[in-house]
């Protein structure tokens, strides 16, 4: 069984205008499709080619080395970007769990808000920034990752990321990463993020 393009739950414009048809559809028909064709390349005679991408990235030193980087950067772009298509929505709000565990750990949204923006700004070159559970102090983080490394190799459990990279806004933001950033606190799925907070609270103790 291959890994396959996952189908998006809306349209490409539907998150207009924060987030523009077009970069949606390029983003997601080309660059996602792309990293799901090259992993596939990647794990043919490996032995690996039915493993989910969750247990490839979780389990890097099970990787075979002369595939382990292709594996790592295009498993992660296929891990990554389907988490990041699931996690955006406009016209949600944090209430619930997820605003109360942000508010205990930041003192505000608004303040998380800042903090989250200031990362995703100072990470230098092509990456992620999310917003994670510490699997070991079982506690919200912000951490960047470079490239398309995962959070999920580090044993973090994701809860919001975005994708800094600039096939994800330069068609409409061009290099005003910022202005992307403030765009993308209005598409966030808040109910997902909650529903994601709850699971992995749950895998922690299961």
């Amino acid at each position: 069984m291959s890994h396959e393009l996952p189908k998006l739950d809306y349209s490409y414009n539907s998150l207009e205008p924060f987030i523009d048809a077009k970069t949606m559809e390029i983003h997601h028909s080309k660059h996602h499709q792309t990293y799901v064709d090259k992993l596939n390349k990647a794990l043919e005679g490996t032995g690996l080619e039915n493993k989910p991408v969750e247990e490839l990235l979780k389990n890097l030193d099970k990787l075979p080395q002369d595939k382990k980087h292709a594996i790592i950067n295009n498993g992660g772009g296929h891990f990554n970007h389907s988490f990041f298509w699931k996690i955006l929505k406009k016209g949600t709000k944090p209430n619930s769990k997820i605003l109360d565990t942000i508010n205990k750990k930041f003192t505000s949204l608004e303040e998380f808000k800042v903090k989250f923006k200031e990362s995703a700004l100072n990470l230098f070159g092509s990456g992620w920034v999310w917003l994670v559970v510490n699997s070991k102090s079982e506690e919200l983080e912000i951490v960047q990752t470079k490239n398309q490394d995962s959070p999920i190799s580090e044993g973090k459990i994701p809860l919001l990321g975005i994708d800094v990279w600039e096939h994800a806004y330069y068609l409409k933001y061009q290099n005003k990463r910022a202005d992307y950033v403030d765009a993308f606190f209005n598409v966030i799925n808040w109910e997902e993020v909650n529903d994601f907070l709850e699971a992995g609270e749950r895998s922690l103790h299961d």
